[in-house]
């Protein structure tokens, strides 16, 4: 499960942040995450407690935000919505597409006391 391995990530930056900004409280943590990216949500909603334990994020609230994901159509030109990799474009039917969105994962705000 590698929504473990990127929760760890998380708290690294979240301590580094912490130390750098002499912040010793998280209280929200929002990530945005791309539906390209391959990561699985619900997993990641589930260790993120477990961990934050012991560290400035230690019962802070995790906000999600989705993005979708997007891709330029060869053929056709157009600048599509995909949900999913390796879909056909749905305005020629193409798989040549150009994925241009939805790979993101960051963290996108950090609220601190």
């Amino acid at each position: 499960m590698h929504e473990m391995a990127i929760c760890e990530s998380i708290r690294g930056i979240v301590e580094e942040e912490a130390a750098r900004q002499a912040f010793s409280k998280v209280d929200r943590v929002c990530l945005e995450i791309g539906r390209l990216s391959g990561v699985e949500v619900e997993a990641l909603k589930f260790g993120f407690d477990v961990v934050m334990r012991g560290s400035p994020a230690e019962n802070a609230r995790l906000e999600i935000v989705e993005t979708p994901g997007r891709a330029w159509c060869m053929p056709c030109g157009q600048s599509i919505t995909v949900a999913a990799r390796y879909e056909p474009c749905p305005v020629c039917g193409s798989h040549q597409l150009q994925v241009t969105g939805g790979e993101e994962l960051k963290i996108r705000e950090l609220e601190v006391s």
